[in-house]
């Protein structure tokens, strides 16, 4: 498939915007896919090469030479090792979800996924939403593990889609970070963002989205805390983001500052990130569902470990 070029006026909406951020919001792109068309000089604003960065102009001339189209993303029906049905009935099913598992296919991500775990186990999906990700209406990284919920009904998915945007879902997390809080219970309110120089990573950043978490100390140990966790908001890696602006990184978690050698010693290969419970109203009766998840083994055992430092 042939790259198409597109060429208009600079909508007065978008006047005033990093051209990251408006050709994201005018072509749909990701914010990663619209620097990178940037910095490979695929984007011009009057005739010249724009950068990421600069500002547009209302009533400006931009020319964009567009990526290619992605083919449509499958989910690959592979029964997946260690995903358990926690509930399960006609509009709902709860998963929890092992370490190594994405919630759908994504482009760059040839492993297994909840999408097609459950497909090849024989459990109908609503087939509201992109086609790579029917039935999703929440999700977590791959490193994370946990209680995680798919729409099995058009009913399921409408109700729990707009259950979530309305932040009615609680949402219980329990993370291990380094050190100690201070305070040891409290609320971090910071916006979410692109990392300015690694569009892989999220930062704490001044024109990011809105984020709000709440976190417990449960269990101090020398080196660490046992925080509960509770998400107001559910932006992309908020509570590794916001833990290492705080200078407390969940254990395990290179990406955003944990400590290696800390990491070796609890036998951690990711983040000790773990999504315990989840709360919603039942889609067809509106009755209050709880559903928790068990540490896996290589979460339990770095906590042994800890205790026995003790």
């Amino acid at each position: 498939m042939s790259r198409e070029t597109r060429s208009l006026p600079v909508p007065e909406g978008l006047a005033d915007m990093r051209v990251d951020v408006a050709l994201s919001k005018l072509f749909g792109l990701s914010r990663t896919v619209s620097a990178d068309l940037a910095t490979k000089g695929d984007v011009l604003i009057d005739g010249k090469p724009a950068t990421k960065s600069d500002k547009i102009t209302d009533g400006a001339w931009l020319e964009v030479l567009l990526p290619e189209p992605q083919k449509p993303l499958v989910p690959t029906e592979e029964l997946v090792d260690g995903l358990e049905i926690l509930y399960a009935d006609e509009d709902l099913i709860a998963v929890d979800k092992p370490v190594g598992v994405a919630a759908h296919p994504t482009v760059g991500w040839d492993g297994p996924t909840v999408v097609g775990g459950l497909a090849a186990a024989g459990y109908r999906i609503s087939t509201s939403g992109p086609p790579e990700r029917n039935g999703i209406v929440q999700r977590l990284d791959v490193g994370t593990s946990g209680v995680m919920v798919v729409a099995a009904s058009e009913r399921g998915y409408s109700v729990l889609k707009r259950a979530f945007k309305e932040r009615t879902v609680s949402k219980t997390y329990h993370a291990l970070v380094q050190g100690h809080m201070d305070p040891l219970a409290g609320t971090i309110e910071a916006n979410i963002g692109r990392h300015p120089s690694s569009g892989w990573k999220f930062a704490v950043t001044s024109d990011g989205k809105h984020a709000v978490t709440h976190y417990e100390t449960l269990e101090a140990f020398v080196a660490a805390s046992l925080l509960e966790v509770h998400l107001e908001t559910g932006r992309t890696h908020q509570i590794r983001v916001h833990m290492s602006a705080l200078h407390h990184p969940c254990c395990g978690d290179p990406m955003y500052g944990a400590d290696p050698q800390l990491s070796a010693r609890l036998g951690l290969n990711r983040q000790w990130l773990h999504a315990v419970k989840l709360g919603f109203y039942h889609p067809a009766d509106g009755r209050w569902l709880e559903i928790e998840s068990p540490y896996p083994p290589d979460l339990r055992h770095a906590l042994e470990v800890l205790r026995a430092e003790q």
